[in-house]
């Protein structure tokens, strides 16, 4: 990759995170970094880059908005996201949709395990229900901001991959 593309699709991805910290208290879990994680691993061929990207983004957000007793667990739970996109290379389309929505459910299931592991007063089967339960609203909107900023970053990444190729193209035939 090119250090113009690199500094193009760090921009588009810094501008993604910036949106963590400007989405209101109203949409909790409406959140960039599930896209950021999900694109970096499908499209970023640097993997040291394509890693760092998704978990600097968080890193530095959560410094803002603040440190929680379930890091490990968000954390893990974005690096899941990350490898989705590593392994399934998703492109816009019906597959970009299916990784997001796998990512979201994902996130979902090991974040509230992890919320009833350290938190839930009942160790039960019933506890752990009712923290998947009484997540669901949460879930929701994950999913909403997980489906919205992935169509943002592979659209672009779609219209820049064709905009190169037009100009690839056309410098071939005027040559």
């Amino acid at each position: 990759m090119k250090i113009k593309d690199i500094i193009f699709f760090g921009i588009i991805l810094l501008a993604a995170a910036l949106c963590r910290l400007v989405i209101p208290d109203s949409l909790p879990n409406f959140s960039p970094i599930a896209a950021i994680a999900l694109f970096s691993g499908a499209c970023i061929s640097d993997r040291r880059l394509s890693l760092a990207l998704p978990l600097a983004a968080l890193f530095l957000s959560d410094l803002v908005l603040g440190l929680h007793g379930t890091m490990l667990f968000t954390y893990a739970g974005f690096l899941g996201i990350f490898l989705i996109g590593r392994y399934f290379k998703p492109s816009l389309g019906l597959s970009m949709i299916m990784t997001s929505l796998a990512g979201s459910v994902f996130f979902y299931l090991l974040t509230n395990f992890g919320y009833w592991l350290l938190y839930a007063p009942e160790k039960t089967l019933g506890g752990i229900y009712k923290a998947y339960f009484d997540a669901i609203p949460f879930f929701r909107n994950t999913v909403a901001g997980d489906l919205f900023f992935s169509t943002i970053l592979f659209g672009f990444f779609f219209i820049y991959i064709k905009i190169t190729v037009v100009r690839l193209e056309k410098s071939v035939v005027t040559k």
